[in-house]
């Protein structure tokens, strides 16, 4: 092991072992980008150019495809430079960078995530009440708090990161910098850090969860009640593209995170790679195959533009 330093670059490892696909494997990243940032930007833009998907619900679909959006582009473009010019070094202010932002946007689509779950709990078991239990402006000061609140977070986190020494050189085996690798890597005594991690999880990760699956409970618990197989069916419809979007995102956060000292094979750079390019793009995938609404919102936003030319 080289000398304690403090650290200006680290070597990202990335998929240097595709050596001979390196092209083809940057233009399906390539694609599959384009394709995330076409899907959400339209999800996005019929929330907002649709009265009709001016709810709650859509409100934080909409907040969903941003942090999509965002957290796709963090991912790719990185990669993507890596892969096409062959330069595996990023600096230092670049990595703590990519860290902040994987923790801010990954923890804010988790609180969202809460608020869409709440939201279906009280359309399916609360149909009555909903305008009174949840609107808009509720929805609109909850997500500015997520969003302000794992901020601040985040904030805390990497104040206690830019204190880590590292051996010189260092070489992250994964495809991006993240922070438990940082820690793992660390010459320095990174108990305050671990510390934090686990008070986070612990505090805000496991209610947050804990709050999804009470919500999906009482959910089943009234769609089992209702009598009318109709009725069922259109109960079970309003939930299924979120709950897929769940499953998705906490099966694969998981499977992620606690696999990482897997990462320095191939295999486990592969399963990292699956989470950060390839989840995105499937909610809007999920949410336009599903959703009658999106396409009843697409189908006359592209007749009012057919009618204009």
């Amino acid at each position: 092991m080289g000398n304690q330093t403090s650290q200006s670059e680290f070597i990202l490892l990335g998929l240097s072992d595709l050596t001979d696909s390196q092209i083809p494997v940057f233009l399906l990243i390539l694609l599959i980008y384009v394709a995330t940032l076409v899907g959400n930007l339209l999800i996005i833009f019929l929330v907002v150019s649709d009265f009709h998907l001016q709810t709650p619900m859509y409100f934080s679909l909409g907040n969903l495809s941003a942090l999509d959006i965002f957290n796709s582009s963090i991912s790719t473009s990185h990669l993507s430079f890596d892969m096409f010019t062959g330069n595996r070094l990023i600096s230092y202010p670049t990595c703590i960078s990519q860290v902040f932002l994987f923790i801010w946007f990954g923890s804010t689509e988790f609180f969202i995530l809460d608020i869409m779950s709440y939201d279906r709990y009280v359309a399916i078991c609360h149909p009555l009440h909903y305008t009174t239990m949840i609107n808009i402006r509720l929805c609109v000061q909850i997500a500015f708090f997520s969003w302000l609140f794992r901020f601040v977070c985040c904030l805390v986190h990497i104040f206690c990161a830019l204190r880590l020494a590292f051996p010189d050189p260092t070489i992250i085996p994964g495809l991006f910098c993240e922070l438990y690798q940082l820690l793992q890597l660390s010459c320095s005594d990174t108990y305050l850090n671990y510390f934090l991690l686990y008070f986070d999880a612990v505090s805000f990760g496991a209610p947050g969860f804990f709050i999804t699956i009470l919500s999906y409970v009482y959910i089943f618990k009234t769609i089992l009640k209702i009598k009318i197989t109709d009725g069922r069916q259109k109960a079970y419809s309003t939930c299924s593209s979120h709950l897929t979007v769940v499953f998705i995102f906490f099966g694969t956060s998981l499977f992620n995170y606690y696999q990482l000292k897997s990462k320095n094979s191939l295999a486990g750079r592969l399963i990292s790679l699956f989470y950060a390019v390839f989840t995105p793009l499937l909610n809007p995938i999920i949410y336009s195959l599903r959703n009658s609404d999106l396409k009843g919102a697409l189908q006359k936003s592209l007749s009012r533009r057919g009618t204009m030319f």
